[in-house]
């Protein structure tokens, strides 16, 4: 005879079934309850805090915290969520380029001008940033104060996070603050593991919806100020020069 927590269980294995994307151990032990309202909220995490020991065979956890279904490779090809894909190829990523430059400026307060650059302008892949600003003493400031270059690396995809971090660690050759901004879409462990390298690094992470008109920027790792090298960071003000002096001669 089944008892009350195998119960609970056998529950929470169909809900990570349902939800392919995992569910942490709070969004997890409240949709419990609400299957289980006689159940004491303080008594159901007895049942699954070990899940991925007691239930190996069909959930693991990929990451602190985060309760995932095994899925067998024809189901996971079931789970792909193809709206996601869909959403990503109808947009181009330069939509996010300059509402991004607004809110590091306005929002985060991290520049005192921001410009969308974007494209191979500077020769190479991982030395020209999407966004880039420059936090510079204004007339009125007292205390004078060299200027700071902070750079930002967008996607709109989230297949391919760790590549877009190595992009984003490449501009702190040449820039005092640094930004990676991905979709609120990225899975959660890889958000997890890319959070985590982040915070090592002292690159800034903002996660975004997929809405061009509302992209809803929102901070979850603050960016650490870094001491760029003054050879890569006069080569990235040079090239800029000759390539965008547009760009250069707003932010300079």
């Amino acid at each position: 005879m089944a008892t009350q927590g195998d119960s609970i269980r056998n529950k929470a294995v169909e809900l990570l079934k349902n939800n392919p994307n995992g569910l942490r151990y709070s969004e997890l032990v409240r949709e419990l309850h609400d299957i289980f309202p006689s159940v004491p909220l303080k008594s159901l995490p007895a049942s699954i805090w070990d899940l991925d020991i007691k239930r190996s065979r069909d959930i693991y956890k990929p990451s602190r915290g985060l309760f995932k279904y095994r899925f067998s490779t024809e189901e996971a090809e079931e789970t792909i969520d193809l709206s996601a894909k869909t959403i990503v190829e109808a947009m181009q990523e330069e939509e996010f380029y300059e509402p991004f430059a607004n809110w590091l400026k306005d929002e985060l307060g991290e520049c005192t001008i921001a410009c969308a650059l974007g494209g191979n302008y500077l020769g190479k892949k991982w030395g020209t940033p999407d966004v880039v600003g420059v936090y510079k003493p204004l007339s009125r400031d007292v205390i004078k104060f060299q200027p700071e270059v902070i750079s930002a690396e967008i996607k709109i995809n989230p297949s391919d996070p760790i590549t877009a971090f190595g992009q984003a660690v490449a501009y702190r050759l040449f820039s005092s603050k640094v930004y990676l901004v991905e979709p609120v879409t990225m899975m959660p462990e890889d958000q997890d593991r890319v959070e985590a390298l982040c915070i090592l690094f002292g690159v800034g992470l903002i996660l975004f919806d997929l809405d061009t008109k509302n992209p809803n920027f929102l901070i979850r790792v603050r960016a650490q100020r870094n001491n760029p090298d003054m050879f890569y960071m006069n080569q990235f003000a040079d090239k800029l020069y000759t390539s965008k002096k547009d760009v250069f001669d707003k932010l300079f």
